[in-house]
C-alpha cells in the first residue's frame, strides 16, 4: 500500500508550492529511479491577506487534494487500468481543473501595472463565466461569446459607459495568451489561442513634441527641476517613467571611446537591457563624468516621484513652453522614437533601442511619419 500525502514548500515571492509526498518512494518515469516527490505545479500563498488570495489558496488546495486522491487510488489499483485508460482518466482530470484559477496563476507571474492589467482580465473573465470555468468547457465559440462581452462590459470605474475598445483588445490578449500557455503545458489537446481572432484595435493618436518645441521646453523653466531633467532624459533615451525613476548610478557605464551605456532590467519587460545614450542625455543626470565616481546604490533622479502634483507642474512647465496640447510624461518617450524615425533611423533599430518585444509595436511610429510625410506634400501649393 503506497500512502499518498499533500505538502508544501516554501519558495520565493511568498508562496508555497504543492507537491505529493510517496511513501514508500515510487519510480519516476522519466529518470527510472526512486523518488518521493511530485511536484504539482500549482502553488499557494503562504500569508494570504485579502478574500481573493484566501479563495485563491482554498481552489488550489481542492485541486491539489483531488489529484492526491486519484493518484493514490492509480499508484494502489495499477493492475486495473490499461495505459490508454490511464491517459483518459489524466485527460480527464486536467478538464475538470479550473481554467479561471490557471489564469490566476498566470496573473501571478506578471509584475506592476503589468500584473493589474491580467487581473482586470481575470475579473471580466469570471464575470463571463459565473462561479467557474474548466477546461472541458473551453472551445472557439465560448471565447467568441466572451469577445462580444467584452466588447459592451460596464467599465469598473464609470458603469456608465463602457470599456474602451483597446482596453477590451488587452483584456482579451491576455485570455489568448493564456491559451497558449494552458497548450503548451498540456492542460488542453488544442491550440485555441491559434484559432481565435484577436479583437481589432482602434486607431490612437500618440503626442509628441518637434523638435523645435523640445527646444523651447529647454528654456523654459520648470518649477520641479528633476522633473524638466527626467523628462528631458526620457526624449533623449525613450525611457519610460518607472525606469528613469528606479534608475540607479551602477546602472550606467563608460568607456573611454565609446561612451556611456545604461544596462538596467526593464520594470514592465523584466529583461535586462543594454543601451547607449548620448553625451547631453547623461548631462542630464548632474552626475560625474565617470559614473563610477558616484554611489552606486544611488538613485540617478533621486526625488523623482508619479503624482497628482507633478502632473499639475509637467502640465505648467509645457503650458509656459507655448505648447498648448495634453503632454503627458510617456509622450516623452514617443517624441524619441518619433524624432529618430524622422532622422533617418531605421524600425528595427528603434524597436531595439525601445525594447519593445515584437516590432508591430514600434510600427506605429512608423504611422506618424507617413502622415507627417502627407501633411509635408499638401504645404507646397501653385497659383494654378
Amino acid at each position: 500500500m503506497i500512502k499518498v500525502s499533500l505538502r508544501s514548500k516554501k519558495i520565493s515571492k511568498g508562496r508555497r508550492s504543492l507537491y505529493l509526498d510517496f511513501y514508500p518512494p515510487i519510480e519516476n518515469p522519466t529518470t527510472r529511479k526512486p523518488t518521493r516527490r511530485q511536484f504539482l505545479k500549482l502553488y499557494i500563498i503562504e500569508k494570504p491577506k485579502t478574500l481573493m488570495d484566501k479563495q485563491y489558496n482554498k481552489e488550489k488546495l481542492i485541486i491539489a487534494n483531488s489529484i492526491r486522491q486519484r493518484r493514490e487510488n492509480q499508484l494502489n489499483k495499477p493492475e486495473i487500468y490499461s495505459d490508454f485508460e490511464r491517459e483518459q482518466i489524466r485527460r480527464k482530470e486536467i478538464g475538470n481543473q479550473s481554467f479561471l484559477t490557471y489564469f490566476l496563476e498566470q496573473s501571478d507571474k506578471k509584475y506592476g501595472s503589468n500584473r493589474n492589467i491580467w487581473l482586470s482580465a481575470y475579473s471580466y473573465l469570471k464575470q463571463f463565466a459565473g462561479r467557474d470555468l474548466k477546461f472541458n468547457q473551453l472551445n472557439e465559440g465560448y471565447f467568441e461569446n466572451f469577445k462580444t462581452f467584452l466588447l459592451s462590459a460596464k467599465s469598473r470605474r464609470s458603469t456608465k459607459r463602457i470599456i474602451a475598445r483597446n482596453t477590451a483588445v488587452s483584456y482579451f490578449n491576455k485570455v489568448k495568451a493564456t491559451l497558449k500557455q494552458a497548450y503548451k503545458d498540456g492542460y488542453i489537446q488544442e491550440n485555441l489561442h491559434a484559432k481565435i481572432r484577436a479583437i481589432e484595435p482602434e486607431d490612437t493618436t500618440r503626442e509628441y513634441l518637434t523638435l523645435e518645441e523640445l527646444n523651447r521646453l529647454v528654456e523654459t523653466d520648470c518649477k520641479v527641476p528633476i522633473l524638466k531633467r527626467a523628462a528631458l532624459f526620457s526624449a533623449l533615451t525613450g525611457l519610460r517613467f518607472s525606469d528613469i525613476q528606479k534608475l540607479k548610478w551602477q546602472e550606467i557605464m563608460y568607456i573611454q571611446g565609446d561612451g556611456y551605456t545604461l544596462k538596467f532590467k526593464q520594470k514592465k519587460t523584466k529583461r535586462i537591457e543594454h543601451h547607449p545614450i548620448g553625451k547631453q542625455a547623461y548631462f542630464l543626470t548632474d552626475g560625474d563624468k565617470n559614473p563610477k565616481r558616484m554611489p552606486g546604490s544611488h538613485f540617478v533622479f533621486k526625488g523623482l516621484k508619479y503624482s497628482a502634483y507633478q502632473n499639475k507642474h509637467l502640465a505648467d512647465w509645457v503650458k509656459k513652453a507655448g505648447i498648448e496640447r495634453k503632454i503627458t510624461f510617456h509622450c516623452f518617450r514617443h517624441t524619441y522614437a518619433t524624432l529618430h524615425l524622422t532622422k533617418g533611423t531605421d524600425l528595427y533599430t528603434i524597436s531595439k533601442l525601445l525594447g519593445h518585444k515584437n516590432i508591430k509595436t514600434t510600427q506605429v511610429y512608423a504611422k506618424i511619419v507617413n502622415e507627417e510625410k502627407r501633411q509635408a506634400s499638401e504645404k507646397i501649393k501653385l497659383n494654378f
